[in-house]
């Protein structure tokens, strides 16, 4: 799969058009309209879903070049996935997830070791198998979140996975170079996934970030989605976190 090129300069950082993208977790939310922009830049698109419905609908807007329904958890069912790909690819984000909230009291103790397992075995699979894939330069691009750097009841499981990330990705990035490794941490996300998990909160919460948040608005999957392009696009990036919560971090509690 052909990249785009700058010549001697190096690559052509202006826009994806001919570059291929893998978005795991594509059929909703930042993966949806991540995979939208680059192939509103003319750049190919991988589509990858746990849903098999929603990402048919994704798939009839996008024209990706594949798709592939399972769960990104699975990590046997990952490797199949890459090593299947065909040719290389120039960049995969990964946004499949969500945060886990449990105060100790009531904890299950497997359900957080699950949500280690699974949160840092993902990261580190789409690094073993996807390695090969990716072409120089290119970037594997992981989406964590800010909201775990401050302590609070329920946010043990949060908080250990938000340091951890960062670690791994910048060791990643030394283990893997050329290919470069990324994360992007966000704050609240106005997402189908943020309003599962606040429900009827939901409304509530948009007007107070409105109100207090710096930016004074609320930061969407278009936001989230004009970093990770950015990220794609700048090669001289990598083993860095990139902060993207409007300010969130800078109120109080």
């Amino acid at each position: 799969m052909s990249t785009a090129s700058g010549g001697a300069g190096g690559p052509d950082r202006s826009s994806l058009a001919d570059q291929t993208v893998v978005v795991i977790g594509a059929s909703a939310g930042i993966g949806f309209e991540t995979a939208r922009q680059v192939r509103a830049e003319g750049g190919r698109v991988v589509l990858v879903g746990r849903d098999p419905e929603r990402l048919r609908k994704a798939s009839l807007e996008l024209d990706p070049v594949a798709t592939a329904a399972f769960d990104a958890t699975d990590t046997d069912r990952l490797k199949q996935f890459f090593d299947e790909l065909p040719g290389p690819v120039d960049h995969v984000m990964v946004t499949a997830g969500a945060p886990f909230y449990m105060p100790l009291e009531g904890m299950d103790l497997a359900d957080a070791r699950r949500e280690f397992d699974d949160r840092l075995a993902v990261t580190l699979a789409v690094a073993l198998y996807g390695r090969d894939k990716a072409r120089p330069g290119g970037t594997l691009l992981f989406v964590g979140g800010t909201g775990g750097r401050r302590p609070a009841v329920g946010m043990a499981v949060v908080s250990a996975l938000t340091a951890a990330q960062p670690a791994l990705v910048a060791n990643l990035a030394l283990e893997l170079a050329p290919v470069r490794v990324n994360l992007i941490a966000a704050g609240f996300v106005d997402t189908p996934l943020s309003g599962r998990l606040l429900g009827d909160r939901l409304d509530a919460r948009r007007e107070e970030l409105r109100a207090t948040l710096p930016i004074r608005r609320v930061v969407g999957p278009a936001d989230m989605a004009a970093l990770a392009l950015h990220i794609m696009r700048n090669d001289a990036l990598t083993g860095a976190t990139y902060d993207i919560d409007g300010g969130q971090q800078l109120l109080p509690r």
